[in-house]
């Protein structure tokens, strides 16, 4: 069973009460859960983390290395700031998907650039904590494409 590190960043501990009208109610729990039932349909393991410290961040994109087959980041802040970031999943050398709860280019200008979707195969925006799962499915397909299997 292929294993996906979903890795998030900092503030995301304060989803359902940071500015819900952007963010929403959901919380990471909420996610976390959702995450779990929809990874179990597609026949996927996930670890799924959150950190407030970039190199913390950084370090778990160098153990997923070795430790996962496929990684989904919401990586906050860091995403406009961070090319350690990039260069870990750069280092990775493993599929990456981009998640951000709200579509950041309908936001201020300085969100309009990440680091992160120089590595990342997709990127998924706007659609709330339904991007997580999205990005579940678009894993499940990226890696049954690496092997030759048909995906769900």
């Amino acid at each position: 069973m292929a294993t996906v590190f979903i890795l998030n960043g900092p503030n995301l501990n304060l989803l359902g009460v940071r500015d819900p009208a952007v963010y929403g109610r959901d919380t990471l729990g909420d996610i976390e859960e959702r995450c779990l039932r929809r990874a179990a349909a597609l026949k996927l393991e996930i670890d799924f983390r959150q950190t407030n410290h970039e190199g913390q961040l950084v370090d778990w994109i160098q153990e997923a290395r070795e430790s996962a087959d496929a990684i989904i980041l919401n990586a906050g802040a860091f995403t406009h700031t961070s090319l350690a970031v990039l260069d870990a999943l750069s280092a990775a050398d493993l599929p990456v998907i981009e998640v951000h709860l709200s579509n950041i280019f309908r936001r201020e200008r300085f969100r309009h650039h990440s680091y992160v979707s120089l590595a990342a195969a997709g990127v998924i925006c706007g659609l709330g904590a339904q991007g997580y799962e999205l990005a579940l499915e678009a894993v499940a397909r990226l890696l049954a494409g690496r092997t030759g299997e048909t995906s769900q």
